[in-house]
């Protein structure tokens, strides 16, 4: 069923000496070159267009005959005039334009603006057009459990929401989170120390512009998620990224590295990109630290639920004494891309002043989905999905290497990691040193396979990878894939 057009944006006046029908006939015009009505916008009929605009349904005919005559307006018996696709106004050179066919001036940008935009970025995250193989940061798409969801969203909107729209998020879900995180990584909060956020950046620039002053500096991990970088910079402070060892961050180096540094944003659980595990000994040293600069640690527990090897260590929140640690958690990438929910756990003395702040520049995140969120928390669903997908994403590693090394290794090289829902394909003996991996990566983009250039995450002297996300891919589509991955960097050597 084909959707009604909306009502044209434009009005006649009765005391303009100008005609009512070339009046109208400008209006169109000008609305058409001005793209409020887009190539292939379907018009309101005749009739209702008359009513719309209180004047006889000739005038409106008159006009739109015009139009079509002129080529702006397409009109076929048995169906309905439509924007033409292609404008007269097309072939005329820019410098003879008609005036409503106007050009977007060039706007003056900030220092901050001309930063972002000089130099085209390399891609590190995969988009949403992105194919499925081997992208990143998605959770597998066959195994949640839709039907559930369904039903508690549905009873969602019969019911309405329980309470006004709030800044910091449901309390039922900062309730449901608090009481998740306290039984499956051992973080002991209750909903007041909770914040549910649209994301890790957006999280971040509140923190910093309320914990630092422009100019300072925070430690970022290097490699590390770009965003994290940016989203500090953004804020006004100065990232300074702090190589990361097989152990991870280590406080002694980023001593050296940034003396007067006072936040710092880590993965402790599973650094992003590389997969290592922070040591106890870091974690302490980290601790220590952040108590001793009055600083703040920002943990981000991206994929901390997901680990198939070994004993998971405590996150640092639940190793804090001093109050120093702000946990981070995003259910986008265990759950659904498209719920866009991430959620903060404050220390208790930052609690009442970052809920100040979020009174004053709001807005509240989006409220649609929060509260069977929290039942599908309560209600036991959330445990039995990660218990499900642990074993699924511990499967499709372990076929990921295998076809690797099956169908691939002359040109990569793919080892396992105790957690996480990506691997790292290094170069394999045949790979030839010009290859660079962005190069690859572009390729395989190409071809249909999903591959992020591992170079994109260093801020310094890069090195060469390609990152697989394996969660969303089947299992039947691995094999496939990999091979297909093969063949193509094979052309390229």
């Amino acid at each position: 069923m084909s959707r009604a057009p909306l009502p044209l944006p434009v009005s006649l006046d009765p005391a303009n000496p100008l005609p009512l029908h070339a009046q109208l006939r400008e209006a169109l015009r000008r609305a058409i070159l001005d793209r409020r009505l887009p190539r292939g916008a379907r018009l309101p009929a005749s009739r209702v267009l008359a009513a719309d605009l209180a004047c006889a349904r000739g005038t409106v005919v008159l006009a739109l005959e015009q139009l079509v005559a002129e080529g702006y307006l397409t009109a076929r018996p048995g169906s309905a005039t439509r924007v033409a696709a292609t404008l007269p106004d097309d072939s005329v050179p820019s410098a003879v334009r008609p005036v409503g066919a106007s050009v977007a001036p060039v706007p003056n940008l900030s220092r901050r603006g001309a930063g972002l935009t000089a130099t085209p970025r390399q891609r590190y995250m995969a988009g949403s057009t992105a194919p499925d193989a081997f992208a990143l940061g998605r959770p597998a798409p066959d195994a949640f459990p839709y039907a559930v969801w369904a039903r508690l969203l549905q009873a969602e909107w019969r019911h309405g929401p329980a309470e006004p729209p709030d800044p910091r998020g449901s309390p039922a879900l900062r309730g449901a989170i608090a009481a998740y995180l306290a039984q499956a990584r051992g973080v002991v909060c209750v909903a007041d120390d909770v914040i549910v956020t649209a994301g890790i950046r957006q999280s971040l620039r509140l923190l910093a512009e309320l914990l630092l002053d422009p100019g300072e500096t925070a430690l970022v991990e290097e490699p590390g998620f770009p965003g994290i970088a940016q989203a500090l910079a953004s804020a006004g402070l100065r990232p300074v990224p702090i190589p990361v060892g097989s152990g991870g961050l280590s406080a002694s180096r980023a001593a050296l590295l940034a003396p007067g540094a006072r936040l710092a944003v880590v993965t402790p659980a599973h650094h992003y990109p590389l997969g290592h595990t922070m040591s106890l000994e870091n974690r302490l040293d980290l601790l220590a630290w952040a108590d001793s600069v009055s600083g703040w640690i920002v943990e981000d527990d991206y994929d901390g639920a997901y680990r198939y090897a070994g004993r998971p260590l405590a996150p640092l929140r639940a190793l804090d004494r001093s109050g120093r640690v702000i946990y981070v958690g995003s259910f986008s990438k265990l759950l659904l891309p498209a719920l866009g929910l991430s959620y903060l756990v404050l220390p208790r003395g930052l609690v009442t002043p970052v809920n100040q702040a979020l009174a004053e520049i709001g807005p509240a995140p989006p409220g649609i989905g929060q509260w069977a969120l929290a039942r599908f928390i309560e209600d036991g669903h959330l445990a039995g999905h990660l218990r499900r997908t642990r074993r699924l994403y511990a499967l499709r590693q372990e076929a990921l290497v295998e076809a690797a090394a099956t169908f691939a290794a002359d040109v990569i090289a793919v080892d396992p990691m105790e957690g996480g829902m990506h691997l790292i394909a290094r170069p394999g003996p045949v790979w030839a040193p010009s290859l660079t991996d962005a190069a690859a990566a572009a390729a395989l983009g190409r071809a249909g396979i999903s591959a992020v250039a591992l170079s994109a995450y260093h801020a310094g002297v890069p090195e060469s990878g390609l990152l697989l996300g394996y969660a969303a891919v089947p299992d039947r589509a691995i094999a496939p894939a990999v091979r297909r991955l093969a063949e193509t960097l094979r052309q390229m050597l």
